[in-house]
């Protein structure tokens, strides 16, 4: 399984190709768009928000709401198009006056400069475009292809915000997946406990007025995952690898931990090596998940436990010293629209590429162009694991 998105964060449209997922998978357009919605909102979005209401159009290799086995193309329109349309043509030769909107102050933190470097561009409205956050939005439409998948095998996940900022959230975190989702549906937050609403929404308040922004940390939660996903053999087959690096391809991510993360090693290993334990009819379990579902690379059969750290938004409201590209003179960076903190749509935009490495797994291991015989393997596998 494998996918590729195109498009600019004011062009036209974005545009996603995802192949390699089975035939006969109902596909629920309104659970994509919910989640494409949900994307969109939290408490410190900006106001490109109230512009757009993503809605996914599938125009490829799905009929009458099933999978066909051939490749998914995707289409989300972005309606501020509008108002870049001369600016953001994709044929029309540039003049003075659809070049209005160029970029030659790169902002710190951003890919503006590096990225006009490398590809050597000398307007960094080329770079922004596409290094924008605002591709995650077909991540998110083709990861939930990829929840749907994940759902029609029993395998259910969720992605919440832990910290915003010096905030962090205490909530139990021995809560289901299902308990997890029922809770942070209860505030703009995506917070597990409603007590800190009011003083994080301060916090955001407050960095707001201050031109400035926020980071945080998420966690992703995925239960029923099968034993023996990824592999040892080879350091490119080890699945928490994968899903590494999927997770540090989100936009402004810094780092990713699974279970107990960086605290392990902090402790003796007697503390945080897993107990096994076992039970007949269920087979093998641990009597802890310190390690977040991972032992050799491979799932263990253990709840998966991703956590990420996300930095603060890099286009300020009061913006730090840049140097212009072209005169070299120092001077304020560009202010492009932006929010205050996107931790709220990030834990969605996590949630889903680990959906996508764990249906690429899922995939990769089993036969898979047909559904039916997928959830048959599947089944027969998780049964093979009970017995052993």
């Amino acid at each position: 399984m494998n996918f590729i998105t195109a498009g600019e964060s004011h062009g036209p449209q974005l545009t996603g190709i995802i192949e390699g997922l089975p035939a006969g998978l109902p596909i629920d357009v309104e659970q994509i768009n919910a989640a494409l919605a949900a994307r969109q909102g939290g408490y410190g979005r900006g106001n490109r928000q109230k512009i757009e209401h993503d809605q996914v159009q599938i125009v490829g290799g799905v009929r009458h709401g099933v999978t066909l086995g051939s490749p998914i193309a995707l289409t989300i329109q972005n309606r501020d198009h509008a108002n870049w349309s001369a600016i953001m043509d994709p044929v029309s030769p540039a003049t003075p006056e659809n070049s209005v909107r160029k970029v030659e102050h790169p902002r710190p933190g951003h890919a503006d400069l590096v990225g006009g470097m490398k590809y050597d561009h000398r307007d960094l409205r080329n770079v922004l475009e596409r290094s924008s956050a605002r591709e995650t939005a077909m991540r998110v439409a083709i990861g939930n292809l990829c929840e749907q998948l994940l759902a029609a095998l029993d395998i259910h996940l969720v992605g919440f915000v832990q910290q915003v900022g010096s905030i962090k959230v205490t909530a139990n975190n021995s809560l289901s997946v299902q308990q997890i989702q029922a809770t942070i549906k209860q505030n703009d937050l995506r917070i597990l406990n409603q007590e800190q609403v009011p003083a994080i929404h301060q916090l955001i308040d407050d960095t707001k007025r201050a031109g400035d922004s926020l980071g945080g940390t998420i966690r992703v939660i995925a239960e029923n995952v099968p034993a023996g996903l990824g592999s040892y053999i080879s350091w490119d087959t080890k699945l928490d690898g994968k899903i590494a690096g999927a997770v540090m391809g989100v936009n402004a991510m810094k780092g990713v931990s699974f279970g107990d993360g960086f605290a392990d090693a902090e402790h003796p290993g007697s503390q945080i090596m897993d107990q096994i334990d076992y039970h007949k009819g269920t087979g093998f379990s641990r009597l802890s998940n310190h390690l977040g579902g991972f032992e050799g690379g491979m799932t263990n059969g253990m709840p998966i436990i991703v956590n990420a750290a996300m930095k603060p938004i890099p286009t300020l409201y009061k913006p730090l010293q840049t140097v212009d590209i072209n005169s070299k003179e120092k001077l304020k960076a560009n202010v492009e629209r932006s929010d205050v903190t996107a931790i709220v749509p990030a834990s969605i935009v996590v949630e889903n590429v680990v959906a996508i490495e764990l249906a690429k797994a899922i995939t990769d291991t089993f036969e898979s162009a047909s559904l039916v015989r997928l959830k048959a393997g599947v089944a027969q596998y998780r049964k093979h694991n009970a017995d052993f």
